[in-house]
């Protein structure tokens, strides 16, 4: 991909043009004393003077003389009228063609010039992160039913872009989820830097991959990428995201300068780029609409603080970036709210001041731990149908662990067929507990290993009658169970 002409700037195209005007004032009548010399050597009526007054566009006419002009004039000269026709003829051409020259930036600007700055910033923040996003293809192990052989084939596509030099990719865990393996296409403008590696240009059977630029962006030539096997340096599912490696030359590798996710502003511009269905590197703009949103992670806890965008995202989108007006990254495209499936300009992105932390812990640690009461609860809307309306019901507490030897309850059918509620936690040390969210948020602020008080509602029957207890138990938090994908 040919590194694009540089955009100009809406001032300096300014002066240009008004340049050009005064270029064209002054050789007007340069253009013009040609036109007259060329006339006249070819009109025998008019040789030896002046055929066009550029000022006053006088036209000599022969008349008899004053005392006759009231009686008859001559017939009109035929060579001053053959005159008149040709000087607004060559006028014409001549205003026309400078014209011309003025609106569409002559022969040194053969490309569509952006009509104001910020249109220009648009595409130069484009042509600068479009080379950060990659394109994710992810595929999986099937056996062959007549054959017995296992083959490998796609599972799906998604996006991604470039942390490091060292080679890190970001996306979502999602995307590399029930994978047996992924590859990631990478652009380049170098056409030296692909010297040696795999260099595709065709289709994927698991896309509809087309040319990014098809010869218009940039110049004659259709850019190129290289394709890299990647693998897995570790996930987080409960924030939906993942960290793959690629073996590719530093000099390939061209990370997004991050931005923070602190001090956003609702009606701030911002900027999505990703390969929603298949189509790579596909640029929509939008706004902040949202902040402190809260969308569901794959295993089911909530990811907080999220920011929401109206700039399109649709499948394929997702571990793409979301940037700024100034091309910094803000946040990592997760999840859409669309009743069909495609964008309903309600899109959600993962706050880049989270999406920073878990990536070095991962390339660091290759895991994030945190910490858990180590219990399965009702979530809150299926509880409200048992008439619970706060607090999280415990459903089952595992035998012999923190919360079991802390005497949590679990939710249970007795001999009899019954349902016996279990404990409702309300209060997590000093936090009041309304849904599963709330506990979520309040365990993550400690550690695993830390010792914390619960509150629980316990119903328990009294002289035949049903009456609720409040208990306060001291449980150990456990370290999270540690998520593996398969991609190697």
């Amino acid at each position: 991909m040919p590194s694009p002409p540089p955009s100009l700037p809406s001032k300096k195209r300014g002066s240009t043009m008004r340049t050009v005007s005064l270029t064209y004032l002054v050789a007007l009548p340069v253009l013009t004393h040609s036109f007259n010399s060329f006339v006249s050597n070819h009109c025998r009526s008019c040789r030896g003077r002046p055929f066009v007054d550029l000022y006053a566009l006088r036209v000599d006419v022969t008349r008899e003389d004053a005392d006759n002009a009231g009686e008859h004039e001559e017939p009109r000269d035929v060579d001053a009228m053959t005159r008149r026709r040709l000087f607004v003829m060559g006028q014409s051409i001549v205003t026309s063609g400078a014209l011309s020259w003025v609106m569409f930036g002559g022969a040194e600007n053969n490309r569509a010039l952006a009509t104001d700055e910020a249109e220009n910033k648009r595409i130069e923040i484009f042509e600068k992160a479009s080379q950060s996003v990659v394109f994710i293809d992810t595929f999986t192990e099937r056996r062959d039913a007549f054959t017995t052989n296992v083959l490998e084939v796609p599972l799906g596509s998604g996006s991604g872009f470039i942390w490091d030099t060292d080679g890190h990719i970001v996306t979502n865990y999602h995307v590399v989820r029930n994978a047996k393996s992924a590859q990631v296409a990478i652009l380049s403008d170098d056409p030296s830097l692909l010297s040696g590696l795999a260099v595709d240009t065709t289709t994927k059977p698991s896309s509809m991959r087309v040319s990014s630029y098809g010869g218009s962006s940039y110049g004659s030539t259709s850019s190129k990428q290289a394709v890299f096997k990647a693998t897995v340096v570790g996930v987080d599912p409960g924030k939906d995201i993942a960290v793959l490696k690629v073996d590719a030359p530093a000099k390939l590798l061209k990370p997004l300068t991050l931005g923070t996710s602190t001090g956003l502003k609702v009606g701030q511009q911002s900027l999505a780029i990703g390969n929603p269905f298949g189509l790579d590197h596909t640029l929509t703009a939008g706004i902040i609409s949202g902040l402190g949103r809260e969308v569901k992670s794959p295993i089911g806890r909530p990811i907080t603080n999220v920011i929401q965008t109206d700039a399109a995202i649709n499948p394929g989108n997702s571990g793409g970036p979301l940037l700024d007006s100034s091309g910094k990254l803000v946040g990592m495209n997760t999840a859409i709210y669309s009743p069909s499936g495609a964008s309903a300009g309600i899109g959600f992105a993962i706050p880049i001041d989270t999406v920073k932390y878990i990536v070095e812990t991962l390339i660091t640690d290759g895991k994030v731990v945190r910490p858990l009461l180590g219990i399965s609860y009702l979530d809150s809307r299926q509880a409200k149908t048992l008439g619970i309306s706060s607090g999280v019901l415990v459903l089952d507490v595992p035998p012999d662990s923190p919360a079991a030897k802390a005497g949590l309850k679990g939710t249970r059918r007795t001999e009899t067929g019954l349902i016996e509620i279990g404990d409702i936690i309300v209060k997590v040390g000093d936090t009041v507990i309304n849904t599963e969210s709330d506990l979520f948020q309040a365990v993550e602020s400690y550690k695993p290993g830390d010792f914390v008080d619960i509150t629980v509602n316990r119903i328990v029957a009294v002289q035949d009658e049903l009456v609720t207890q409040q208990l306060t138990l001291t449980t150990q938090l456990q370290p999270s169970t540690i998520y593996e994908v398969t991609v190697s």
